[in-house]
């Protein structure tokens, strides 16, 4: 049986692909024209040259990309790689990126697990990310704690698989800012398969802020989710409304 506790995104990653995958959010540098905002996201994965031994590309056009080298076996998992990262976040207006190099990893097992995760900026020498996290994984619940943001942000989630036969789950996430007068926010979500190529998801959040979304398997391994955003507080309550689509080899 194994015993090795994934890498450093898989902690607290149930819980994220409940609240947050396939909702309408950009990276930090992205496209825009007028009031349209879309990036592309491509990723390959090469076989294992060896057990255990993996190698990813990712490229988040226009905000990064990055080819990174992975390794598992029982009881850790460690991950580093080199990229470049844009240096103006918001628009793209074609100015330079920066050279990056990140190294995470995890300890524990396929019960509990601690790991860290850090990004070096090459040009600025400075720390451009700095993350911590623990993980329990029960019968019942998957608990997460994070320190984000340079160890500045405190996310606290937890996730609860209601039927594997039709994806049924629930997940709820608190986030608060360490830093002076920070802001506290709790967020809670679900999905449910309908039908075996359709996907519902929902949640909804302490700013008032309220989000549904549909993902359709058109073809084998292609799939398309339409979201839409109703923020509560704003004079014109359809905030956001988000289209993806996504082709899985």
């Amino acid at each position: 049986m194994s015993m090795c506790p994934g890498l450093y995104f898989d902690i607290g990653k149930k819980a994220r692909d409940v609240l947050y995958k396939d909702y309408a959010q950009q990276p930090p540098t992205y496209f825009n024209y007028q009031c349209f905002k879309w990036n592309f996201d491509l990723s390959c994965q090469t076989q294992e040259i060896f057990p255990g031994l993996t190698t990813v590309f990712r490229f988040t056009i226009p905000d990064s990309s990055k080819v990174e080298v992975r390794f598992t076996q029982n009881y850790f998992g460690i991950a580093s790689g080199v990229g470049v990262k844009a240096y103006q976040q918001g628009s793209f207006k074609g100015n330079r990126y920066n050279p990056i190099v990140n190294f995470s990893g995890v300890i524990g097992s396929t019960l509990f697990s601690l790991g860290t995760d850090v990004t070096f900026d090459i040009s600025t020498k400075t720390f451009d990310q700095f993350s911590a996290a623990l993980s329990f994984n029960g019968p019942l619940l998957i608990n997460t704690l994070t320190l984000d943001d340079k160890l500045d942000t405190l996310k606290a989630s937890c996730y609860r698989e209601l039927s594997p036969l039709t994806r049924t789950a629930i997940a709820a996430e608190l986030k608060h800012s360490l830093l002076l007068n920070g802001s506290t926010t709790v967020t809670v979500g679900a999905q449910h398969a309908f039908l075996p190529f359709t996907l519902i998801k929902a949640r909804v959040n302490t700013e008032a802020k309220i989000d549904t979304l549909i993902r359709l398997e058109l073809w084998e391994k292609v799939y398309v989710s339409i979201n839409g955003e109703v923020d509560c507080r704003a004079t014109n309550k359809i905030s956001k409304v988000g289209l993806s689509l996504a082709l899985r080899a």
